[in-house]
């Protein structure tokens, strides 16, 4: 039997059962659709957004739609501002990350007229501007996140309850990718920030078991500065994590994605042993918000390759 692990990106969500349900239901919809439980593969979700939120966001609605209006409501929500620094390392980090992912945020026009792939889906780019709030609060929110994560911060995210939280989110990650019993492929499907958790674990962590392929979706891992931060193990000639990585990486872009925009191609960056081994698929997704991952599982070429990737 095949097994998926999920492990979701960027910001609070909702709480891990809630969350699962709906990647598995937006997975499954369209004429490409997968449903996992029908074809009988097993599946769980990493969750670590307890890890740097209070609670959960209970905005399910909002963490779904496809307009704007929701999405601003649900960032101001979780707003966190941006991470105070302990060292001259940490504030470039944060400063490089920054323009990067706050230029792509502003630049909507400028990624639309990028030639498109000949993998590209067909769909037309939409010009539409976000509000400045959702682009604010995201940044924020993005910089808080991978920041605590790759520089191992120390956050309580309620009273009585502190972690280390690069620590604690590895040992997730480690622990979900030990649990499945199968006789089939077992594939990670990361998506934002998960992609960052996925490919740390896979590449930098002797205990961690091996899988049969990885899915990397609005994968900000092409960015100077979240690579410098993955050494020692990355590197551009053999980034790829073959030792616990048996198969295919699948790396999934939209060119409007403010997280991937900047450099969404990942397979001159992670070759192995100097050759291009990863795949990268770009899609379109619709609306203003290109980063949800509702829209990202419902891409018919990355379903498609999923079951590829699951020998269905």
């Amino acid at each position: 039997m095949a097994h998926v692990t999920f492990i979701h990106g960027v910001g609070n969500k909702p709480d891990v059962t809630t969350l699962h349900d709906i990647w598995l239901r937006n997975l499954a919809e369209g004429p490409e659709g997968l449903d996992l439980e029908l074809r009988g593969v097993t599946s769980s979700m990493v969750y670590w957004a307890d890890v740097l939120y209070n609670e959960p966001d209970l905005n399910v609605a909002a963490y779904e739609s496809a307009s704007v209006s929701p999405i601003e409501e649900t960032f101001a929500n979780a707003s966190t501002g941006v991470p105070t620094t302990e060292s001259a390392e940490e504030a470039a980090f944060l400063v490089g990350v920054a323009a990067k992912i706050g230029g792509t945020l502003a630049a909507t026009e400028a990624v639309a007229a990028i030639a498109p792939e000949s993998t590209h889906e067909g769909a037309a780019y939409e010009r539409v501007p976000l509000p400045w709030l959702v682009k604010k609060i995201f940044l924020e929110t993005f910089l808080r996140d991978v920041h605590h994560y790759l520089f191992n911060t120390q956050h309580s995210p309620r009273p009585g309850t502190t972690y280390r939280i690069q620590n604690e989110i590895r040992q997730r990650f480690v622990a979900a990718l030990q649990a499945p019993i199968n006789n089939g492929p077992h594939i990670v499907v990361s998506h934002s920030m998960g992609t960052v958790i996925a490919y740390d674990c896979l590449k930098r962590i002797d205990d961690c078991a091996r899988v049969n392929g990885l899915v990397t979706i609005g994968s900000p891992l092409g960015l100077d500065e979240i690579q410098d931060k993955l050494q020692p193990g990355w590197t551009r000639a053999d980034g790829f994590p073959s030792k616990k990585v048996s198969g295919s990486w699948l790396n999934v872009f939209d060119k409007l994605d403010p997280v991937c925009g900047f450099d969404p191609f990942l397979a001159n960056d992670f070759r192995a042993t100097g050759l291009a081994k990863l795949e990268d698929i770009e899609v379109s997704n619709e609306g203003a918000w290109r980063h949800s991952i509702v829209k990202y599982l419902r891409a018919p070429s990355f379903q498609k390759s999923l079951k590829e990737m699951l020998s269905l």
